[in-house]
């Protein structure tokens, strides 16, 4: 039987890392986990890293400061996984550099697993958040690291939750504010999932070099379908407030950073459809068409949980 690729997780003690480490182990990979000493003292990272350890993790001290650690950690690997935060991307920068001079690493991922940064219209309003994970890629490229981008667009604990309401936590039962004409399709997908079809990928010669693409059927609407949806299940029509680009726009404007980040990403989804407005197949591979056999969390299913 072929030997399984060695895996270090980066990230480990977050929520799609931990995620991503427990597929990794029950795949059967030799998991590492990259252990930092502020981990130690977090009393959430404390009870996941008891977690892995227990599934069969082995940790390793360092972080992606410590060049030594770095060098030493990625050594002994087949592949690397990062899943730190998204602002946090740049301080991938030392461990590239350590995985070109190690010349060992079949696949790297870097710490993506959202709306594709090549493929945003919102360039001039993220502050950045997506041009910091497209010099990611330029300096992998650029170095010859092969390579897998992982794009599940948005995570469903983030917007789905809410409907996409400005400024709630929980679903509207009343009225509901609708951005644009309400017909650009968003894609949600739970993050135990992004990390099933990212664990699958990681031997797969197909996804080398390529981006992954999440769009599962049943995880794919509109603001105005997800309306539908959501009315369909509590049994009551909503009073609907259409809000035009413009105005949203200038809402986004007049508010200041960070404040503004959610709007900005429900223009990014809903408005300008940067989720959809793109065929898969020109630009990489399709996920749910790689692995059929993976089971995955609907939209619907997700909104049951809120009822």
């Amino acid at each position: 039987m072929e030997e399984k690729s060695r895996v270090l997780i980066i990230g480990a003690t977050g929520r799609l890392g931990c995620h991503l480490a427990k597929f990794s182990l029950q795949h059967g990979h030799p998991t590492f986990i990259l252990i930092r000493d502020s981990s130690l003292t977090d009393p959430n990272k404390v009870q996941k890293l008891n977690f892995l350890l227990t599934a069969g993790a082995i940790p390793l001290k360092g972080s992606l400061e410590d060049e030594k650690s770095l060098v030493e950690a990625v050594k002994r690997m087949d592949v690397v996984i990062c899943s730190i935060p998204s602002k946090q991307a740049l301080d991938q920068k030392l461990l590239i550099q350590v995985i070109k001079e190690s010349g060992c690493i079949k696949k790297f991922i870097p710490s993506e697993f959202g709306v594709d940064p090549d493929k945003i219209q919102i360039s001039d309003l993220d502050h950045q958040f997506y041009s910091r994970k497209a010099e990611v890629r330029r300096l992998v490229e650029a170095e010859g690291i092969p390579y897998t981008y992982i794009c599940c667009n948005l995570l469903m604990s983030y917007l789905l939750p809410w409907l996409a309401q400005p400024g709630l936590k929980v679903p509207p039962k009343d009225k509901v504010t609708i951005f644009g004409d309400g017909n650009a399709k968003a894609v949600f997908v739970k993050d135990i999932d992004v990390a099933a079809f990212t664990i699958s990928a990681i031997d797969d010669p197909r996804t080398l070099n390529k981006t992954l693409y999440l769009r599962p059927p049943g995880n794919v609407y509109s603001m105005n379908e997800l309306v539908a949806i959501w009315e369909n299940k509590i049994a009551k029509k909503l009073e609907k407030i259409y809000v035009p680009e413009e105005e949203l726009l200038k809402k986004i404007k007049e508010t200041p950073y960070p404040d503004n980040m959610e709007m900005i990403f429900i223009y990014s989804a809903f408005v300008k459809g940067d989720h959809t407005y793109f065929n898969i197949e020109a630009a990489g591979v399709d996920g749910t068409q790689l692995y059929p056999h993976l089971k995955y969390t609907t939209v619907s299913e997700h909104l049951d949980t809120l009822l």
